[in-house]
């Protein structure tokens, strides 16, 4: 687990013909990371690796015909994050926006385009329709309420304790509840006028409750399982409400639909330039690689909002 992550000097890396070398700013921390060094997530790197997936930086060595030395850019890779430098495939990255901190971009690459992807492309999310994000203090919940929030919908939050009700009003929700109390789905029909939710974002696993105040003709976004288990759906009530249950898995267009990649970046960063998406970086930020640890355990006890950054120590120039 992250009790058992240790800070080791080791050579900086060298970029092969189609990578290139960063020096990381910004760790964007993951709990997919904790599952990843416990050996339970899909990706099993051999002992010792360094972990962490999402980071952002400046271009050290650029590839051919790619990045160049100096540029500020954001991108991922499945390891390699928790350190000084990274090596990563040219197209794993892009150039940070010009309105976005290195913090706010180490943040963006996994989360801003899952959401889009599952109200957009999976939800095909309409101007001034309900929507219910769950766990919406979250990296994947805030992106989700700023993306609704900027097609035109009807934004309400639903948080697991109401001291971050303040934060997703902040980032543009109309309303906020909290999951955790027993009649919250009754809260979100009262508010909706007994329409229910046209779209329900679900990182969380809360889709047989959700069902209960989903509209008709509405569509649930299966987007994760944050609890712990993986739900057994009564298929009933998918049928009476005319529901669709669809799921969003960002990381398989690359394998699927390669094509829409480049169609939903290019919606981002317009919003990004127009300032409709904004990271939300959780404070404190972590600072130096012997806090990640911490960040990562912060992460677990759900204490946190926004997205966890980890900021290594300065380097030494190359």
């Amino acid at each position: 687990g992250p009790n058992d992550l240790e800070v080791k000097d080791i050579p900086v890396p060298k970029p092969k013909d189609n990578e290139i070398l960063v020096r990381v700013d910004s760790v964007g921390a993951n709990f997919f990371d904790i599952l990843l060094v416990q050996g339970k997530y899909q990706i099993k790197p051999p002992f010792p690796f360094t972990p962490g997936a999402e980071f952002s930086g400046t271009v050290v060595r650029g590839a051919s015909g790619q990045f160049k030395a100096g540029d500020r850019v954001f991108g991922s890779n499945p390891t390699g994050a928790y350190a000084e430098y990274i090596c990563v495939p040219s197209y794993q990255c892009f150039l940070i926006p010009s309105t976005l901190s290195f913090e706010q971009a180490a943040g963006m690459y996994i989360t801003y385009p899952t959401s889009y992807a599952g109200l957009v492309l999976r939800a095909n999310l309409q101007p001034n329709e309900w929507v219910l994000v769950h766990a919406a203090a979250g990296g994947v919940g805030i992106a989700a309420v700023q993306i609704a929030r900027a097609l035109g919908a009807r934004v309400i939050a639903a948080v697991g304790s109401r001291e971050k009700f303040d934060v997703c009003m902040a980032q543009g929700a109309h309303h906020c509840i909290n999951y955790r109390e027993p009649d919250w789905t009754a809260k979100v029909m009262e508010i909706t006028d007994n329409r229910g939710a046209d779209v329900v974002y679900d990182p969380v696993g809360l889709v047989e409750k959700s069902l209960k105040c989903t509209a008709w003709n509405g569509r649930v976004v299966v987007v994760g399982f944050a609890a712990g288990a993986i739900e057994k759906i009564a298929a009933n009530r998918i049928l009476l409400k005319n529901v669709s249950v669809v799921g969003v898995h960002w990381g398989a267009y690359v394998k699927n639909e390669p094509e829409k990649i480049p169609q939903v970046w290019k919606r981002l960063f317009e919003l990004a330039e127009q300032k409709k998406i904004n990271p939300v970086v959780y404070e404190p930020v972590f600072y130096g690689l012997n806090k990640a640890k911490d960040a990562l355990k912060a992460i677990a006890s759900r204490e946190t909002y926004g997205k966890v950054i980890v900021k290594p120590a300065e380097s030494s120039k190359l």
